[in-house]
Parts: C-alpha cells; structure tokens; sequence
C-alpha cells in the first residue's frame, strides 16, 4: 500500500493494489476509486483531503508478524 498527498491539490492519492485498474467509478463528488477486472479496489483518490480526512496527522505503524515456532 502507499498513499501520496499532494499539497498543492489538497488531493490524498491510496495505492491498494499494483493489479492494473480496468474500470474508474466516481463513489462521491470527491471520491474516485479505480477496480481492477474482479472488481476489487485498487486505488482511490480523495480531493479536499484536508477537510475530509486526518491527513495532516497520518501516522504509519507496521506490526510485526510472530515467526512460526
């Protein structure tokens, strides 16, 4: 997964999914998803980032997964 902000648009980009995206529906006014060919969600694009979500406060934790015994 990667998310990228770009400031000067206010625009939060998500990556779910490097599957090539066949099909781009528009969930909201400013909210664009992108499904690949099973129809599972690839990508979304949030405009008004700011306003809609707690971007300026995004935090990143990876937990470790526990190795097999």
């Amino acid at each position: 997964m990667r998310a990228q902000y770009f400031h000067d648009t206010d625009t939060l980009y998500i990556v779910f999914s490097d599957n090539e995206a066949v099909e781009t529906k528009d969930f909201d006014e400013n909210t664009i998803i992108d499904l690949d060919k099973d129809g599972h969600l690839v990508s979304m694009t949030l405009e008004h980032a700011k306003e809609r979500t707690g971007i300026s406060n995004f935090t990143y934790q990876q937990v470790a997964v526990p190795k097999a015994a």
